[in-house]
């Protein structure tokens, strides 16, 4: 009878060890696909995600043909891409979730999961892009000519723009672990490429 006991309260304990644990991953989000279907992220439990803003009228839209190299050199080890196409920075992002799937399948070849167009940053901000700038806030841009210009856009617009965590361009990248946390971010001045060394190193 003691035995069970203690089997049972062990049992509750790593249950909720394993729920707290969630709550402080990925894991604890849900999202619309662009086919209009729920996708849990707790389905990527043991993966590495790269997940991504994207836009299709961006001067950083090539980096679509980068994420489906990554996704398709990695993806047998473990790697998924996550798209999350938005609109919040220029207007880049105008088609609905149709012309997007076509407008990446068509020009890029794009095959790794898209999901609903939606806000990344504000009210309407998607949760989980809301968990991965206070997981990794802003850090700059680099020294890069890129980075250079993209500070004095951003710093036109707004002086004190690189004091908020959020996402500030298209193309932002969050490297997600095996265990749902969330280890680098990439701004848009850094290429797809860039990142094979530290995939390969969490795969």
């Amino acid at each position: 009878m003691f035995t069970r006991k203690l089997l049972v309260l062990a049992c509750a304990l790593l249950c909720a060890l394993s729920c707290s644990t969630d709550k402080n991953t990925i894991y604890s989000f849900k999202a619309t696909s662009n086919a209009g279907e729920e996708v849990n992220f707790a389905d990527y439990k043991g993966k590495v995600l790269l997940i991504v803003n994207t836009a299709s009228k961006c001067g950083f839209t090539p980096q679509y043909d980068g994420l489906e190299a990554l996704y398709q050199q990695y993806k047998d080890r473990g790697l998924v891409v996550v798209g999350f196409p938005c609109d919040q920075f220029g207007h880049q992002e105008p088609g609905t979730n149709d012309e997007i799937a076509e407008f990446c399948r068509v020009n890029y070849g794009v095959t790794f999961p898209l999901m609903d167009k939606s806000d990344v940053n504000g009210e309407n901000a998607n949760e989980i892009f809301k968990w991965l700038y206070a997981e990794k806030p802003f850090a700059g841009f680099g020294d890069s000519e890129t980075g250079k210009f993209m500070d004095q856009m951003l710093s036109r617009m707004d002086s004190d723009y690189a004091a908020n965590p959020d996402i500030k361009w298209n193309f932002t990248k969050f490297l997600v672990d095996r265990k749902g946390h969330v280890v680098a971010r990439f701004e848009p001045t850094v290429a797809p490429a860039e990142l094979a060394g530290q995939i390969e190193a969490l795969l």
